[in-house]
């Protein structure tokens, strides 16, 4: 019998923000802070975040969201951990500091590399240890380029004075006063370095991206023991950390995604589609990579998923660059003031094209504009890209599984916005489910948790949660989307065949 008094603490870290997050037993959210971090671009196609300011902010949400809720830190339980999950940093072995800025998923700096690898024959080799493709979205090439770039830290990483690690192994490395160097399955299957098959580091891998394994962190279960923190002095007593898990996974977990044939589709920064294959690791032949979801007392979980880089980063570049919208919540209202997108099409290939195309090499364009274009046809053209390239995903993953969806879960900020989650809908002809909860990467770390410490102790006891949800059955008819559909399509091929 659990005690509805008892919490649970989650960090998630994501790509723009450090949150603070209060869970309740039964998995309701009871309070949060949040604080953003600066998003540095050194160079064009280049982006970092300063490591430091990060795990200061981890501190500063911890304390705020302690003022907020002192009469009830005592009931606290553990702490859960999720995060962007291909972002990384070295750090100090002695102190944990950082000795670089973290470099993020959207750096392109390690494009050269994996130019190189891709020319030299070894994307087919990669794709079967990983699941992956030989892109720099994931961190082996970059942590080759940095290495490379900066010898005083390869030299410190081969003597074991300096970490590598995902943005989980670092907070979990300084929360625990650099007693625990861990990672979880989830985090460790995005580095490029990890092999999918035999849940373990792969001495072929490292020796590809000339890693040395013996630098890489520990491998534990996501619902496993990680070590025991105060929170930096907020605590006058120590609690365990149980539950880590990479952002996407998370969300995936969080949703219920456990039997095999269901998906979910996670609106951020970017956004990334997951289907769960099963348990036995298949690899695709339609652009989409194949995840670890998770592992569960040594048994994997697969998913397929679809990995598309500039969603809600297409709707922050409207506001912050061209200053269309003062805020996002603007979006859907202005879409709705006018019938159609008037022939306008959005591709947002900021930095180039993820799945299913994995063009690097191509960059942006609105198509399409005609005297009549107005800044509604803009902001509708953004919104629907998103729906657009989420159909891609799906119909690849579709061929590749032989199964025609008829629900997809939603998560993420912009399941607020009613008129993306019905273009979505009526887009593939399915029915969404957008999550009311509104932090589902955080709450899956959270139900990993529940697992390690045996709250819920099966997927099973998960699956009795209250779950709440907005839905969305499609409305239009399936003649006029095929029409739009193909002109989305139209527009990618002009964008993919342009001079280079």
């Amino acid at each position: 019998m659990t005690d509805p008094r008892e919490l649970f603490l989650a960090i998630d870290q994501s790509t723009s923000a450090t949150k603070a997050l209060l869970f309740s037993v039964d998995g309701k959210l009871v309070d949060q802070k949040t604080i953003s971090h600066r998003q540095i671009y050194p160079k064009p196609g280049w982006v970092e975040h300063d490591a430091e300011e990060i795990y200061k902010n981890v501190q500063t949400v911890i304390n705020d969201l302690l003022e907020c809720n002192s009469d009830r830190w005592n009931n606290l339980l553990a702490l859960s951990i999720t995060n962007q999950r291909e972002t990384f940093v070295v750090f100090d072995r002695d102190t944990g500091a950082p000795l670089c800025n973290a470099i993020v998923w959207q750096c392109r700096r390690g494009d050269d590399i994996c130019k190189k690898l891709v020319d030299s024959g070894k994307g087919e080799i990669v794709h079967s240890l990983t699941g992956l493709r030989i892109d720099t979205y994931f961190p082996a090439s970059k942590l080759r380029w940095l290495l490379d770039d900066r010898p005083e830290l390869a030299a410190r990483l081969k003597d074991g004075s300096a970490l590598f690690g995902t943005i989980d192994t670092y907070l979990i490395y300084r929360l625990t006063g650099c007693k625990i160097y861990a990672t979880d399955h989830t985090n460790a299957s995005r580095t490029l370095l990890y092999d999918i098959n035999t849940l373990t580091w792969s001495e072929e891998l490292c020796d590809l991206f000339g890693v040395e394994i013996s630098t890489l962190p520990e491998i534990f279960e996501s619902k496993a023991w990680f070590g025991d923190t105060d929170l930096v002095g907020c605590l006058n007593r120590r609690i365990p950390i149980y539950g880590v898990m990479g952002d996407s996974q998370a969300a995936l977990f969080a949703q219920r995604c456990y039997e095999m044939g269901s998906a979910k589709v996670t609106f951020g920064t970017g956004s990334s589609i997951l289907l769960n294959i099963g348990k036995e690791m298949r690899l695709s032949k339609h652009g989409i990579v194949t995840a670890l979801g998770w592992v569960i007392n040594g048994q994997p979980t697969y998913a397929f998923e679809g990995i598309i880089n500039f969603t809600g980063a297409t709707i922050s570049w409207l506001q912050d660059q061209l200053m269309l919208i003062k805020d996002p919540s603007e979006t859907e209202a202005l879409a709705l003031t006018v019938p159609d997108n008037g022939g306008v099409y959005f591709v947002p290939a900021f930095v180039g094209l993820s799945a299913p195309y994995w063009r690097t090499d191509i960059r942006a364009a609105i198509l399409g504009i005609s005297p009549d274009t107005n800044r509604a046809h803009i902001v509708r053209a953004a919104l629907e890209s998103i729906a657009y390239l989420v159909t891609d995903v799906l119909k690849s993953m579709g061929t590749d599984e032989g199964i025609k969806l008829d629900t997809i879960y939603a998560d993420g900020g912009a399941v607020r916005n009613a008129f993306l989650m019905q273009f979505v809908a009526d887009m593939n002809q399915l029915t969404v489910r957008a999550s009311q909860a509104p932090e589902l990467s955080a709450l899956g770390a959270v139900y990993s948790g529940f697992l390690g410490l045996k709250i819920h102790p099966t997927l099973e006891a998960l699956q009795k949660l209250p779950y709440l949800y907005d839905e969305f059955a499609p409305l239009e008819d399936p003649e006029y989307t095929k029409k739009m559909y193909e002109g989305w399509k139209a527009a990618v091929q002009q964008i993919l065949h342009q001079p280079r």
